[in-house]
């Protein structure tokens, strides 16, 4: 293994695993503290709304302050704080939802900066965030006392990260000069990746299987959402982005129309969820100056697909409209793809 390759992968593994800590640590701040309260309903919508919606501005101004760790490291201290505050639901959820934006951003910038030409890396960055948002829920919900420990784990976050920084040196990916291209097509492909993160965002909160509350088959599908997204990222590496999208929307699709049976559920989540290193990894590949405000921009996209299953919209009613959602996704994806040719 070359120096470069280790020094990457020590990137990408001291963040993956940072944003699995965060994630749990800010789920389980929202069930074991939050959850109950009268602002309960109110706090759900603003955690999502900072965590989310919030990275697109705070993109900017991490992409021209160029001090990547910095941000993450801020990101994981606000998470740890806003226990702090757990007594006043809004302003802990706010600092919550704030913290974890802020991680997002400086390591998926500085995993982004290191990608180069591949996307492997962004996949494996973005994948435990599913584990943690699972064991945050189910352990929040079940009381259990390990705030302490989540603490000291978000501290070691900040050392991890800290420490790595110091260990780079010199060679720690720094930030191209800021800029967004104006350009019309641009602006077309933005479009079509944006609607994209908005169905993705909406169908995986809805997406809803008879045999789900079965806790094995709740894991597997777990399971299958961060499995897809790791592997989505390495088979576009290796057959393209093209040709990974096709075969992974178009199976899922198929399989969509089968959920009654839990290994074409579960299937078709993982398949689902590959094109998410694609579509991400082809906006910072759109906006090569501008890597925070891609994120940011399609972390909104997350955030809008959230609004109707927070209002009461939580179902497509029909497995072919699930198919369907898969086949669009396809279509705005290609075209999204080819006019922004990449």
């Amino acid at each position: 293994m070359s120096i470069h390759t280790y020094k990457k992968w020590t990137i990408v593994t001291v963040y993956s695993i940072a944003h699995f800590l965060v994630d749990f640590a800010c789920i389980f701040l929202m069930f074991h503290r939050i959850a109950g309260t009268p602002n309960w309903y109110l706090c759900v919508l603003l955690y999502n709304f900072c965590a989310f919606a919030m990275q697109m501005p705070l993109g900017i101004l991490a992409d021209k302050w160029n001090r990547n760790f910095i941000v993450a490291i801020v990101g994981c201290a606000l998470v740890g704080l806003a226990y702090v505050f757990w007594q006043f639901p809004i302003a802990a959820t706010c600092i919550a939802g704030i913290g974890n934006a802020l991680f997002h951003l400086g390591g998926g910038i500085d995993v982004l900066n290191i990608s180069e030409e591949k996307s492997g890396a962004l996949g494996v960055f973005v994948s435990p965030g599913a584990f943690g948002v699972y064991l945050g829920t189910v352990l929040g919900k079940e009381n259990a006392p390990i705030t302490m420990p989540i603490l000291l784990a978000l501290l070691l976050a900040i050392v991890m990260i800290f420490t790595m920084r110091r260990v780079q040196g010199e060679a720690y990916p720094k930030n191209a000069e800021f800029s967004l291209d104006t350009t019309s097509p641009i602006y077309y492909a933005v479009a079509c990746l944006f609607v994209v993160v908005c169905l993705r965002s909406y169908v995986g909160l809805t997406l809803s299987f008879p045999w789900k509350s079965m806790s094995h088959w709740g894991a597997a599908l777990v399971c299958a959402v961060v499995f897809g997204k790791t592997i989505g990222g390495f088979f576009a590496d290796r057959f393209g982005l093209i040709k990974t999208s096709c075969v992974s929307l178009g199976i899922a699709s198929i399989l969509f129309l089968f959920p009654q049976i839990p290994i074409a559920g579960i299937a078709s989540v993982l398949l689902f969820n590959m094109t998410m290193p694609i579509t991400l990894w082809a906006m910072a590949k759109i906006f090569p100056g501008a890597k925070g405000f891609s994120f940011g921009l399609l972390t909104f996209g997350l955030f809008i697909g959230f609004l109707p299953v927070h209002f009461g919209m939580s179902d497509l009613g029909a497995p072919w409209l699930y198919a369907f959602a898969a086949i669009l996704s396809l279509v705005l994806l290609l075209t999204g793809l080819r006019k922004a040719d990449i």
